[in-house]
């Protein structure tokens, strides 16, 4: 059961993450061979994953993997903001046990680390992805809410629309760093306010903290060229730009 399981989550990151791009199809023994498997566990977890939303039938008994929109990887990204939200809220009034509390400073520190220099480099981006994901995972834990844990791991599993989705290449580093900055700056703010039990506070703050990947990644209003979400379709005569995984966009 345990290899079952790390299966499909290898399958889920290389998804997630661009090794197997949006429209793909994901032939078994492709893939076998990729994860160094036979095609028989492949085999059993493409079905899952066409569950979960992440690959559609393509052809008699094949896959390809499903090509969000941005309107859908938006509407991901709010209703998370309310889900984590509403748990901050939660979290606000019932108190954080000291583990969380510890748990939470330790994840400010990470990132003040990260911000010390008053630059980025490349390694900021896996470090500090792997920070937020960190951190908004340990308010909805501590929350103890199962059924917005489980809603949550189903948006989660939408491209780019994660916690830890962060594209230093498109946005260029001294631009991130303002960005990014200013959302750790809100992490503070958030645990404050959980630590003064505020929840109507903690939850408008977690809101707009999450509404600013939304910005970010031009998922609204008019397209900021130098958004991960930009170049969906590359101009006339532009070829398409070589960035991270993390930064190939979905079709729209």
């Amino acid at each position: 059961m345990k290899h079952e399981a790390d299966v499909l989550q290898r399958l889920r990151d290389m998804i997630l993450q661009g090794d197997l791009a949006p429209g793909q199809r994901v032939p078994e023994a492709h893939v076998a061979a990729l994860l160094g498997l036979s095609r028989t566990p492949v085999r059993q977890a493409l079905p899952v994953l066409a569950k979960e939303g992440l690959l559609v039938p393509a052809g008699a008994r094949g896959f390809a993997v499903r090509a969000f929109t941005k309107a859908e990887i938006a509407e991901g990204v709010d209703a998370r903001g309310l889900l984590e939200g509403y748990a901050a809220h939660v979290l606000a009034q019932r108190g954080m046990d000291p583990e969380t509390k510890g748990r939470l400073q330790d994840l400010l520190a990470q990132g003040d680390v990260i911000f010390a220099k008053r630059h980025l480099v490349a390694a900021d981006e896996r470090a500090y992805g792997e920070m937020n994901r960190a951190f908004h995972d340990t308010i909805v834990e501590a929350a103890r809410l199962p059924i917005v844990k489980g809603l949550l791991e189903t948006l989660n599993r939408i491209p780019f629309a994660s916690p830890e989705m962060i594209a230093f290449d498109r946005l260029g580093l001294e631009e991130m760093y303002d960005a990014l900055w200013y959302s750790h700056r809100q992490h503070h703010q958030i645990v404050g306010a959980i630590a003064a039990g505020e929840g109507a506070r903690a939850e408008n703050l977690f809101r707009e903290h999450v509404n600013n990947q939304i910005y970010s990644m031009s998922l609204r209003g008019e397209d900021n060229r130098r958004s991960p979400m930009a170049r969906l379709e590359p101009p006339v005569n532009e070829k398409p730009v070589r960035g991270s995984r993390k930064s190939k966009a979905p079709e729209v």
